[in-house]
């Protein structure tokens, strides 16, 4: 089989970070076309900055990275510096990166290459709120019956949210994007909290990080340093959940996850509800499926995938 062909839209984040060298080192499986930031635990610049650090740290500076959308459709920007400090990658001392950012648009990169690939042969991987995605789909609604399919981390159903008492925080913050790439039609897989908050780097696990040894690894392990002491501190947890790299272990292994194909709809009217993804895992309306759903991971192999590949950078 050849290599998945996937963008990567991202909003780094320490655990952006690892989905993106997670993707890079298997370029067996996966090719990526490109990496699009978009405002959301940082503000565009630094999301756009540190895309380019975690390239530049795989020894990826031929992978082209570009600029997005810098605020919701229609909302104030809403960050999470309180999770993952200030530049959105504290931990490791990473240098300044070198490599450019392309001069063209993130969407119009988005829209252009699902235009000249064959259909149903770019798989689309966002790993924070919506905008860039829905911009695309909007501007251009030719592209979506093109999109192999769309694996994406947000939402929640059981564990609810992680920045209100109703919402995650990647669909909270552009909760009417979020109802664009729902309502799309395009295939959607998606990475809820109740999936995430199984993926707990522990201290074994992290250690394994560390113990490959190469700048990857030791970066890795002081992002998850960094970031887990919010996660320990919120939710008594025994280490951090890493979100975004469950989109990238998806691709590579679908049966690491299990879920429904079921109905999921984004709440945009309701202050005290904004951004809940409301899921109906029960089959209890008539509103047909349009995203499949995942609820339950195998962490033992999700972590022993990761540190396999990670050690390849």
């Amino acid at each position: 089989m050849p290599p998945r062909k996937i963008i990567i839209d991202t909003d780094p984040g320490q655990d952006d970070a690892v989905a993106i060298l997670l993707a890079l080192a298997s370029p067996d499986e996966i090719e990526v076309l490109g990496i699009t930031a978009v405002a959301g635990n940082v503000p565009l610049p630094l999301t756009a900055r540190n895309a380019r650090i975690v390239c530049e740290l795989a020894c990826r500076t031929d992978l082209p990275v570009f600029a997005g959308c810098d605020a919701p459709l229609k909302r104030k920007l809403v960050t999470a510096e309180h999770v993952h400090g200030r530049t959105g990658l504290d931990g490791p001392d990473l240098p300044e990166p070198v490599m450019p950012l392309q001069d063209a648009h993130a969407v119009d990169f988005l829209i252009d290459t699902l235009r000249r690939e064959p259909a149903g042969s770019v798989t689309l991987c966002p790993l924070g709120p919506l905008t860039n995605i829905a911009t695309a789909l909007t501007r251009a609604p030719d592209i979506a019956p093109r999109i192999a399919e769309i694996v994406l981390m947000g939402g929640a159903y059981f564990e609810v949210g992680n920045i209100t008492p109703a919402a995650e925080f990647n669909i909270y913050v552009d909760p009417e994007a979020a109802e664009i790439v729902f309502g799309s039609g395009a295939p959607l897989t998606v990475m809820p909290l109740d999936v995430t908050h199984k993926a707990l780097v522990t201290k074994p696990r992290n250690d394994a990080f560390r113990a490959i040894g190469s700048p990857v690894g030791i970066a890795v392990a002081l992002m998850s340093d960094f970031f887990e002491r919010f996660d320990k501190e919120k939710y008594g947890s025994e280490g951090a959940p890493l979100h975004d790299p469950c989109v990238t272990a998806y691709l590579l292994r679908p049966d690491l996850f299990t879920g429904r194909h079921i109905n999921v709809e984004i709440e945009t009217g309701s202050e005290l509800t904004r951004g809940m993804t409301v899921a109906d895992w029960w089959r209890v309306t008539k509103r047909p499926a349009n995203a499949t759903f995942m609820g339950d991971i195998d962490a033992d192999g999700f972590f022993s995938l990761l540190q396999q590949r990670l050690a390849r950078l």
